[in-house]
């Protein structure tokens, strides 16, 4: 591992298990130590090509004013739109069934396939009455998806970006200063932990059905756990880094939560109690992180209970 990498995350580990202070450590080696090349590599991050996530109008399929575009299963994601004078639920239903608010006013969804290969059910519901809801179309799929990142590079209901987006010109500005995907994930951290608050009167009033925005988190410089993990996973799928959106439980508390998941296939890598191993999913908190959290909850993971996954 080069120097510049192990100084750059002795420091951001300072940083965060300190409540992210700007100071840093100005020990230098000893003097009988023989002088490194510091230099920052000439390498730069290649960024792989945009992986888009849009509602095909002209390939969906449906009745009245419900459509359903599988034309991108593969892809890791089908697309919604519905109108409707009632409220609206969406279903994907494999193994797994998770259930989705869903706009009644046309505006198109997306809804990722965390469940992998398989058949899937898709249907949308319309409310009747209470919380009794009927259906008002169905569709099936059998999925095989490209790879099993496809559904984590993209954006969703969840992960909400564009190529506009403040978040994705952000993200492309480290990137373009970043020589690898280790380097960009350090500088994602350092901004995230150095520049978002967490926002408790926030979580007080939330309610159920919120959905993030990465571009407002970033302009109010402040948000919920659900805020600091939409955000990161924004900035990093928009640079091809495969990141989910995971909602569980982490003990002692039996806290009910948000984080993510990483995938790198870069050398592992130490950022506060979480290890990067190489070619595997890591998990990292940076609202816990971000706010000073001691180990009792960032831990080395075995507190974690991983529930949903977006």
């Amino acid at each position: 591992m080069k120097t510049v990498r192990i100084l750059s995350v002795f420091m951001l580990v300072i940083l965060m298990l300190s409540g992210c202070s700007s100071e840093g450590s100005s020990e230098k080696p000893g003097n009988d130590t023989p002088p490194e090349n510091t230099e920052k590599s000439s390498e730069k991050y290649k960024v792989p090509e945009y992986a888009e996530a849009v509602f095909h109008e002209d390939m969906a399929e449906g009745e009245g004013d419900v459509y359903i575009d599988i034309s991108a299963v593969e892809q890791g994601y089908v697309a919604v739109s519905a109108v409707s004078d009632s409220r609206l639920k969406f279903q994907v239903i494999t193994g797994d069934t998770y259930n989705y608010d869903l706009k009644n006013d046309g505006t198109p969804s997306i809804f990722p396939l965390q469940s992998g290969n398989g058949e899937y059910t898709f249907r949308v519901m319309e409310n009747i009455v209470d919380n009794s809801y009927a259906p008002l179309y169905e569709t099936s799929a059998d999925v095989t998806l490209l790879d099993e990142f496809q559904p984590y590079i993209r954006t969703n209901n969840y992960v909400k970006y564009d190529r506009d987006s403040k978040c994705v010109k952000l993200a492309s500005e480290f990137s373009a200063d970043s020589s690898d995907a280790m380097d960009l994930i350090d500088h994602v951290f350092t901004y995230v932990c150095e520049n978002i608050v967490y926002d408790a009167d926030k979580a007080s009033s939330v309610t159920t059905g919120y959905i993030p925005d990465p571009d407002e988190t970033i302009s109010s410089r402040k948000g919920i756990c659900f805020d600091y993990a939409s955000l990161t996973a924004a900035m990093f799928r928009s640079q091809g880094i495969p990141t989910k959106v995971i909602f569980g439980y982490v003990s002692p508390d039996n806290l009910y939560h948000a984080w993510n998941m990483i995938y790198t296939s870069e050398q592992g890598w130490i950022v506060a109690e979480f290890k990067m191993d190489q070619n595997n999913w890591n998990r990292v908190d940076l609202t816990f992180s971000a706010n000073g959290a001691n180990a009792e909850f960032v831990g080395d993971g075995s507190n974690y209970t991983d529930i949903y996954q977006y």
